[in-house]
């Protein structure tokens, strides 16, 4: 009997200590998984829909989509952005009242079209603001952590968005043209396309030009059927439309400064956990480093390809620019969009000049 019990005794002795082993080894391997999946294990999967109503192929949707792309990767896919270009979802009305109604959580687009709902977007529409300086300079104000840039981010949260932040690289919009604009003078009576943005309408009434707001699936029909007589876009813009095709002149007024902005749902972003957070920043971060340095040699690029394909590029001197700004009804409208933005473009401009 006690021959037995040693025997019994033994087995359960054995079976605890493979159970001790077993237990031992498994813990490592669950150690190990957690650490691969990072900050993102036991997270929720989330897809944000995001969109432009950029051209085809245009910076605009380069941005999106690369941000998407690095986004999805940082995250092992369990928060991706399911992104669709060239208002797929609809134009830039459409887009941003989607936008702020949650039903699409991302947008890239330019700044005009967001003072609608922020009224401090305005400090973009100061016509030549930003010509005296370089990309870099730009970069500082409106993606580092200055007074004006806290400002502004305030401004887009009271609208119920999410400021992440802008692409850009000192290059501006072009204006194509079916007859040549070579003075202040030139503008008297042209129907040019804006978007709908009362300041860009204002501006080019200052300058007795006619502005019909247009959105951009129209704009194509609208040009070449003689409704409007020019309309103002970025090099790549320009050349993905194929408005070469119905325009003969492309000019560099550079009265707008061409840049992107990402913009989210302020309630779409809190209620991403902060992991996700710090990992879409870093995305939106990293794409605009990659992309800006293509930013001029982009525009370079598209103002050649448009000249081999029939185009006149139409350049100005310095004194084009500063009798544009010395009009009379251009400088009310300095003083009113600063107003219109609680001096928030007296700030802009400040920083600027740091």
């Amino acid at each position: 009997m006690d021959r037995i019990w040693k025997k019994l005794a033994a087995a359960c002795l054995g079976m605890v200590l493979l159970l001790g082993t077993a237990a031992c080894g498994s813990q490592p391997a669950a150690e190990n998984k957690e650490k691969e999946a990072g900050p993102y294990a036991g997270l929720p999967k989330v897809v944000l829909v995001g969109g432009d109503s950029s051209g085809k192929g245009s910076v605009g949707q380069r941005f999106g989509e690369l941000v998407a792309q690095k986004v999805g990767k940082k995250t092992g896919g369990q928060l991706t952005i399911d992104y669709h270009p060239n208002a797929e979802l609809g134009g830039d009305e459409d887009l941003l009242r989607q936008l702020r109604a949650n039903d699409i959580q991302l947008v890239v687009g330019q700044m005009a079209p967001v003072t609608a709902f922020v009224p401090e977007g305005a400090v973009f529409d100061l016509p030549m603001v930003f010509a005296p300086y370089d990309g870099k300079t730009i970069d500082r104000v409106l993606n580092g952590d200055g007074s004006f840039r806290q400002k502004l981010a305030a401004a887009y949260d009271r609208a119920g968005l999410h400021y992440m932040g802008t692409l850009q690289n000192g290059t501006y919009r072009l204006m194509t043209s079916n007859r040549p604009v070579k003075r202040v003078e030139d503008f008297q009576g042209l129907k040019i396309r804006t978007m709908s943005n009362r300041n860009h309408m204002a501006f080019w009434s200052a300058l007795g030009a006619n502005p019909t707001p247009l959105a951009w699936p129209e704009l194509y029909f609208s040009l070449q059927s003689g409704i409007v007589d020019a309309e103002e876009n970025a090099a790549d813009s320009i050349l993905s439309a194929n408005f070469n095709e119905v325009q003969k002149y492309v000019a560099e007024t550079n009265v707008i400064l061409y840049a992107n902005e990402m913009v989210l749902n302020k309630k779409a972003w809190e209620n991403l956990p902060k992991a996700y957070q710090k990992a879409l920043e870093d995305a939106v971060r990293e794409a605009r480093e990659e992309l800006a340095p293509t930013l001029i040699q982009v525009d370079r690029d598209c103002k050649e390809k448009l000249q081999k394909k029939g185009m006149t590029l139409v350049a100005y001197p310095p004194e084009f620019y500063q009798a544009v700004r010395n009009q009379p009804a251009v400088q009310e409208l300095y003083k009113k969009i600063d107003a219109q933005t609680g001096g928030l473009g007296t700030v802009m401009r400040e920083e600027l000049e740091k």
